[in-house]
């Protein structure tokens, strides 16, 4: 495990945006956890996060020219990344966010920031129906630039409908890849004990974790 990975972990605890307990999803399923990025809502939280995006993204090796943010929740995301890759990694790259709807008015469009061009990675929070991705593919296609892949802060690793998972999905249909901070598999071993036992979180609570991924969880 990495340390970004790590200091991902230690955040979302100490902000509860990653909460254990009996939680229905969207799905219908009854997961043993939620994430809520929304709830890194305080400077340090944030900026914290960006350092995180942004060393998963380096360590990756993904190229890309620029960054975008689907709006909302891609707005302070793509932001703080786009600062940690300037301040920690020496890159200074373009970044961008789209309108809900398009302003008719002053500079008017969609976009907001750099213009679209060359490979445009996309930084959002977690994929879950997809919805997001495809916007986001649809504008910068639209504007004559390229997908890179897709940054996330968690991959739930979870079945979809079918056999694949949300993040693979759009990975086989857009051929595109997926980063992220950390996965449920990465969750799980960053909140164990150092014998493979709860550490973390309750013995109750590991043991939902891991029958949840055995009964969701992809291949």
């Amino acid at each position: 495990m990495h340390d970004y990975q790590r200091l991902f972990v230690d955040l979302a605890l100490s902000r509860t945006a990653l909460r254990f307990g009996r939680f229905t999803l969207k799905s219908g399923r009854e997961s043993p956890y939620f994430f809520n990025a929304g709830l890194f809502h305080d400077g340090e939280a944030l900026a914290t996060l960006g350092r995180c995006y942004a060393a998963a993204i380096v360590h990756s090796g993904l190229g890309f020219d620029m960054l975008f943010g689907p709006a909302y929740k891609g707005i302070p995301l793509v932001a703080a990344t786009a600062i940690a890759l300037a301040t920690d990694h020496g890159r200074s790259v373009p970044w961008a966010f789209n309108r809900k709807e398009a302003k008719d008015h002053g500079e008017g469009g969609q976009i907001v920031g750099h213009c679209l061009e060359g490979r445009v990675l996309i930084v959002d929070d977690v994929i879950t129906a997809g919805t997001a991705v495809r916007e986001s593919v649809a504008l910068i296609q639209a504007a004559g630039a390229h997908p890179a892949g897709i940054a996330l802060a968690l991959d739930r690793e979870e079945r979809g409908q079918g056999e694949r998972s949300a993040v693979q999905e759009v990975e086989a249909d857009y051929g595109l890849r997926c980063v992220s901070i950390l996965t449920l598999g990465g969750l799980i071993e960053a909140l164990a004990g150092p014998n493979g036992d709860a550490g973390r979180i309750s013995g109750a609570q590991m043991d939902a974790l891991r029958a949840y991924r055995e009964r969701f969880g992809i291949a």
